[in-house]
């Protein structure tokens, strides 16, 4: 990833620029090789490879400008653990003792910028092209952690733009994510913080996930979804089959036009239809009824009479393969889902 390049100097020195990347190889370096392999087991294998490959490119380093980069280094190690323990003013204190005014400004300003949004809130504020510009060449790993704190709709409108390999692993990556920890979001930060200022948490919080995803991909243009699953389906069946599940529901069922309705019960086992309207709410009963011939729903309503003692996960099943009817008839343009706004209808 690109970083913009940051002056190191110290006073009465001026050096060449140095990326992030390039500091922290240098940091890497003034370690020595025992003390950087045990930083190393704290790692990513992405962000070893990276770190491993500006140390192969940095070539020398006059003891001056090493010795900037650490100072550096060691005064933010400082800062933070001065403002973890103590709070800002506590910090202030400590930083102006020891370094200055100047220095004490400078670095709490840094720690200071990046304590305000905590959780992700900033991002609402982004639209989808300013998302998506942003995390067009980021890695899917972070581009799913960063849509993770992101309405759906927004979610959806980025992953759309991303080229169809991308989009499934994208989407993957956030089906499987069920929280990011303080460290993980504190890397994404650091790579990040030139586009999305900071990102930092103190606590795992709950992201992503099958539910998030069902959501996103309730909101992705049709062409989107079916690549998607299309390329998912072919090495995570199980992943795929998963997200289709909690797309649609079998309460959606009231979200459908009257023909719709009347496509996929004529596909509908009786018995099935029994079954499922034993745990539906009046809405969906309703929705259904009006839409079978007089004779067929007298039918179903005596048999939901004498039906008793159903197992709710016989219910359960019943429901589920009407929803696995009505997604099949909706691949073969037999019937329609309304989806998130998404969808134009011509009567």
């Amino acid at each position: 990833m690109s970083e913009p390049a940051v002056e190191t100097k110290a006073v009465g020195r001026a050096h060449p620029k140095l990326t992030r990347q390039q500091k922290a190889a240098a940091v890497i370096i003034s370690l020595g090789t025992d003390k950087a392999s045990q930083l190393y087991q704290y790692m990513s294998p992405e962000d070893v490879e990276q770190l491993t490959l500006e140390v192969a490119k940095l070539g020398y380093l006059d003891s001056d400008m090493t010795e900037d980069v650490l100072t550096e280094y060691y005064q933010m190690c400082m800062t933070n653990k001065a403002v973890t323990e103590g709070g800002l003013e506590y910090a202030r204190a400590v930083l102006e003792k020891a370094y200055g005014q100047q220095t004490a400004d400078s670095l709490l300003e840094k720690v200071t910028k990046s304590l305000k949004n905590r959780e992700f809130s900033f991002l609402n504020k982004a639209d989808e092209k300013s998302l998506y510009a942003a995390l067009q060449h980021e890695r899917p790993q972070t581009i799913a952690l960063v849509l993770s704190y992101v309405d759906a709709e927004k979610s959806a409108a980025v992953i759309e733009e991303l080229d169809e390999e991308r989009q499934v692993k994208v989407v993957e990556n956030i089906a499987k994510m069920e929280s990011a920890s303080p460290t993980a979001v504190k890397i994404i930060e650091a790579e990040m913080e030139k586009k999305f200022s900071s990102l930092m948490t103190t606590n795992n919080v709950k992201v992503g996930g099958v539910d998030y995803v069902a959501d996103i991909m309730n909101n992705l243009d049709r062409s989107s979804e079916k690549n998607i699953f299309d390329r998912l389906s072919s090495y995570n069946e199980d992943l795929a089959d998963e997200i289709r599940k909690r797309m649609f529901v079998f309460e959606d069922i009231i979200t459908m036009d009257d023909r719709s309705v009347q496509r996929f019960v004529r596909d509908c086992d009786p018995r099935d239809l029994v079954l499922a309207l034993k745990g539906a709410n009046s809405d969906v009963a309703n929705k259904i009824f009006s839409n079978m011939s007089t004779r067929m729903a007298q039918s179903i309503r005596e048999d939901l009479e004498v039906t008793t003692n159903v197992r709710i996960r016989d219910v359960e099943d019943a429901q589920q393969r009407i929803v696995g009817i009505i997604r099949d008839l909706e691949e073969r343009n037999e019937l329609i889902i309304l989806k998130g706004g998404k969808d134009d209808i011509i009567a």
